[in-house]
């Protein structure tokens, strides 16, 4: 069994890392930069970063944020917002990303899932579902949570798993920025239901919220508000984690 990643989320609007509930009401969480190195130097795994503004504003991903963070790492960073066909993803693996995350645009245009998969490989093709809980299971929602999709989560992950997405980022619309824990239904469903990693995100308080999405069928663990807060640390996490029985990497 693969050992679980441990990966801080740096949410991004107008240069600065920002975090919110439900994707709203953002506050400033910090330089980006900063975080970065900081969370490499705690034991992460990963970064991702996404740019939450450049979707709705209508625009590219702001490069020299790409450009500044990947000066301080070493670690993979995926990064996601405003990729709206593979010339987006091109430029921001030319500015220093290892994988390209989508979401709106592959709903919007499916195919551009198999695009990505066809020019830079699956590996390097993250497929962000966003998914808000209904009476009936869970819909996807767009554009930085403002509109719905009007597709089944669970149909949609295995739909991009097909077409070529190497890991799908899960996150509960529901769950994001409240402490709550992840939506462990959800993870579960989706896990179950496709061959690639996924990534559960939204709602993470402790290393035990963690430690029951990797019970549920995740790969790794996204976290964000409680890094960002000083709650806690990724070395401090990674600890936790291990005590409970979950392997993670040094």
């Amino acid at each position: 069994m693969l050992a679980t990643r441990v990966i801080p989320c740096l949410d991004i609007d107008a240069g600065r890392v920002v975090k919110g509930v439900r994707f709203q009401g953002l506050r400033d969480a910090g330089d980006p930069v900063e975080c970065a190195r900081a969370y490499q130097e705690q034991g992460a795994d990963e970064i991702v970063l996404l740019d939450v503004s450049a979707t709705t504003e209508g625009r590219a991903n702001n490069l020299a944020v790409v450009e500044a963070v990947r000066q301080v790492l070493s670690i993979p960073l995926t990064v996601g917002g405003g990729v709206k066909g593979t010339e987006d993803a091109a430029h921001l693996l030319q500015a220093g990303a290892d994988k390209i995350g989508v979401n709106t645009a592959a709903v919007d245009r499916p195919g551009l899932v198999t695009d990505m998969k066809d020019r830079f490989g699956a590996q390097c093709t993250v497929v962000a579902v966003d998914a808000a809980s209904v009476a009936d299971g869970w819909e996807v929602v767009v554009r930085s949570g403002r509109a719905r999709a009007g597709l089944d989560a669970v149909e949609w992950c295995m739909r991009v798993a097909a077409h070529g997405a190497g890991e799908i980022l899960l996150t509960s619309w529901d769950r994001d920025g409240t402490g709550l824990g992840y939506d462990l239904d959800l993870v579960g469903e989706v896990a179950a239901a496709v061959n690639v990693p996924v990534i559960a995100s939204g709602g993470a308080k402790d290393a035990g919220d963690m430690a029951a999405a990797i019970d549920a069928g995740a790969s790794a663990a996204l976290i964000a508000s409680i890094l960002h807060d000083g709650v806690t640390t990724v070395n401090r996490l990674k600890k936790e984690l291990v005590a409970s029985g979950i392997r993670v990497r040094p």
